[in-house]
């Protein structure tokens, strides 16, 4: 074989080799010498660390789609969709309009008292100097606030006692003329007492019609104007007044206070009763089945407290032992004694009741005569709302 020069093409023949390392391979002797170079080592990949964090991954060109040619388009993954935009904006539109109202708006005001010294400093000053209202005003806004509870259905209240003369129909008087004078529903108050009651005397004067004319008309009543004539007004309290005649008391039976109360749900939310004296006539067995709460009266003398007690035995007595035990006792101070222990009278019925009230003894209530709340004083009128109040906390809202 002729040796030859490196700048000198290779010739027909010669061997041929590409790469430093391969296998020579003779071909035929027109042919040249194919060198094939091994197949190179297997490459390891080494595991990533897990502390890495993955490239993020770039899309690449979207596919085609092999019947028409064309890229298929597809959404973007991390883009939010234009309905989700919108939508958020209108939340936090939203949330704007919500801040605009009369306590955002308002600049804050300081309480102003409604009456007394204060008031007269506050009008004086110009507004400069306001002390504010006192705590005795703030407690009597708390008792209103308790006394207007709402109500979803009638709530009955029935006024009882074994022994008479202790001030039912006083105690029935204030409870129906403070509800109805703070509350925006209906109140009436209802003389069930079947030895001629004294109730509407106390607030209308007005007795010609009773529950008598009531029970007579019952089926042709279908409208608050109808229920009307049989009633009469003391302030914005309503007034039906019992049989004045003694004779024809025994017929208001059970069966007939269960129709009036009937017919009264359907026009008034707030029913009181002022009961008879005694537990065991017909008409009083239809008001206890029919009440939602009960006021026992008794007075802080030894027959009075006594009588008050053993109402409370009878009604547990009598499967009554739920209105008993939630029962609001009411001491009506027209008769005190410094020789009775009042507060153990107290203790008595707060350890059996769920509130005592204690009415003091004041001039206007003992004439007799019609009530009107302006003329008590103020001692008996906040006891009076302080009791409107007690009962109130039991309305269904």
């Amino acid at each position: 074989m002729t040796p030859t020069h490196p700048s000198e093409p290779p010739q027909p023949g010669d061997a041929q080799l590409n790469g430093a390392s391969g296998t020579l391979h003779q071909g035929p002797d027109t042919g040249p010498i194919e060198v094939v170079p091994p197949p190179p080592p297997p490459m390891s990949v080494p595991p990533m660390p897990a502390s890495v964090p993955m490239p993020a991954q770039v899309p690449g060109p979207m596919p085609v789609n092999p019947q028409f040619g064309a890229q298929m388009h597809e959404p973007p993954m991390h883009e939010p969709l234009m309905h989700e935009q919108v939508y958020e904006q209108q939340m936090a539109e939203t949330q704007v309009y919500s801040q605009l109202n009369s306590e955002t708006i308002m600049r804050a005001q300081r309480d102003e008292p409604a009456g007394g010294w204060r008031r007269a400093v506050l009008k004086l000053s110009g507004g400069l100097i306001n002390p504010g209202p006192s705590a005795d005003e703030l407690a009597h806004r708390e008792i209103l606030h308790r006394i207007r509870r709402p109500l979803l259905q009638s709530h009955r209240i029935a006024v009882t006692s074994i022994k008479g003369g202790v001030g039912k129909t006083t105690v029935s008087t204030l409870l129906g003329l403070v509800m109805a004078e703070n509350r925006g529903d209906r109140v009436i108050v209802l003389d069930a007492n079947p030895d001629a009651g004294t109730l509407a005397d106390r607030l209308t004067g007005e007795s010609s019609i009773t529950v008598r004319e009531l029970l007579r008309d019952l089926d042709r009543i279908n409208s608050w104007t109808e229920v009307s004539r049989y009633t009469s007004l003391a302030g914005r309290l309503q007034v039906l007044a019992s049989e004045q005649d003694p004779a024809a008391g025994d017929a208001f039976s059970r069966e007939e206070y269960e129709h009036i109360c009937g017919l009264l749900d359907r026009f008034f939310n707030v029913i009181i009763t002022d009961s008879g004296t005694g537990l065991v006539h017909s008409a009083m067995e239809g008001t206890l089945k029919l009440a939602d709460s009960v006021i026992i009266v008794g007075a802080p003398t030894v027959d009075g407290a006594g009588r008050a007690s053993k109402t409370l035995d009878w009604l547990f007595a009598h499967g009554h032992g739920s209105l008993a035990s939630d029962a609001v006792a009411v001491l009506s101070c027209d008769r005190t004694s410094d020789e009775v222990d009042l507060g153990l009278i107290q203790a008595h019925f707060a350890a059996r009741c769920r509130a005592v009230v204690q009415i003091p003894h004041d001039p206007h209530l003992a004439t007799g005569g019609r009530v009107e709340l302006a003329r008590l004083r103020p001692e008996t009128r906040e006891a009076a709302y302080r009791l409107a109040a007690v009962m109130a906390d039991r309305f269904t809202t």
